[in-house]
């Protein structure tokens, strides 16, 4: 059987810098946590190590400073079988890293520092518009500037790529950029802030979808946590059902969706199927502690 062609991945890397508490701390609150440690991050990265983990064929385009986090980076993704071609270096900042806090319940906040992934630029990207016309599916986030994902998103709906954006974190988007997305993937709160609809149910999230859609984007999948997805095409609605697990740190689960769903869309399952692989991988997730290092592999599904 011939290998499905490749996934391309365009977004953050990060060091994540993570303390366990008991509870999330309110405004002008000091807690003691218990405890601490470091591990590799970033939407982009964290999608472009789970989309590897579960079989897809991964080149990355990303920024990092050249400073120990960017070069541990890219030891990291080479180790995960990622195609590292494409990674770019900023000799003025520094890489990027995210501040997390995760309770006892696994919820958690997070702060980024942006760094080099705020300077991964449109110039940047018009140097590797071949890597962008060959692949089959190109996933993004938001922790890159938007001009630069509207770039990324025409060049590759000019050549008919699929684009899934996972509108992670959440701001305003234009609508020339909608109107390029094959696939929209956002939470609950992210919804909520995209079309002014509280998602707080499976009938709320059907009116966010509905508004999302009508936007210009062809295909909405709203993640609802526990509760699975709700996926919709423009013309029907599937709610495809989570895997029951106790979770313990929740901090990647988003990202290890977006890179399961583009391995099994990539590998021609249909969207609900795809959908229903996504909710399974990330349910595996929320189980471990960590970003990347959460990311299941495909064995572990099958």
């Amino acid at each position: 059987m011939s290998t499905p062609p490749y996934i391309l991945v365009v977004g953050s890397s990060n060091t994540d810098m993570v303390i366990n508490s008991h509870h999330l701390p309110a405004p002008g609150e000091t807690i003691i946590g218990s405890t601490f440690f470091m591990n590799p991050g970033g939407k982009g990265a964290n999608q472009a190590v789970a989309a590897a983990r579960l079989g897809g064929h991964v080149t990355f385009i990303c920024k990092t400073g050249n400073d120990i986090f960017g070069r541990q980076a890219a030891e990291i993704f080479e180790n995960e079988g990622i195609d590292t071609a494409y990674l770019l270096e900023d000799a003025s900042n520094p890489s990027g890293v995210a501040l997390i806090t995760v309770d006892d319940k696994g919820e958690n906040t997070i702060v980024v520092a942006s760094g080099s992934n705020g300077t991964l630029s449109r110039a940047d990207i018009e140097h590797s518009k071949n890597v962008i016309d060959n692949a089959s599916i190109v996933l993004m986030q938001l922790e890159i500037p938007i001009d630069t994902v509207l770039f990324v998103a025409e060049t590759a709906r000019s050549k008919n790529v699929k684009v899934i954006l996972n509108p992670a974190p959440a701001c305003e988007l234009p609508g020339s950029l909608l109107k390029n997305i094959s696939i929209i993937t956002p939470n609950e709160k992210e919804a909520e802030m995209l079309t002014g609809i509280e998602v707080n149910s499976i009938d709320s999230a059907k009116e966010a979808a509905k508004v999302l859609v009508a936007k210009g984007i062809e295909t909405v999948i709203i993640t609802l946590g526990p509760k699975g997805a709700l996926v919709y095409d423009g013309s029907k609605f599937e709610h495809v059902k989570s895997v029951e697990v106790k979770a313990i740190d929740t901090t990647a689960a988003g990202d290890i969706f977006n890179g399961a769903l583009a391995v099994a869309l990539n590998e021609g399952m249909h969207l609900s199927e795809a959908t229903s692989f996504a909710c399974r991988a990330a349910a595996i997730s929320v189980t471990r502690k960590g970003a990347q290092s959460s990311a299941p592999y495909k064995k572990e599904l099958s």
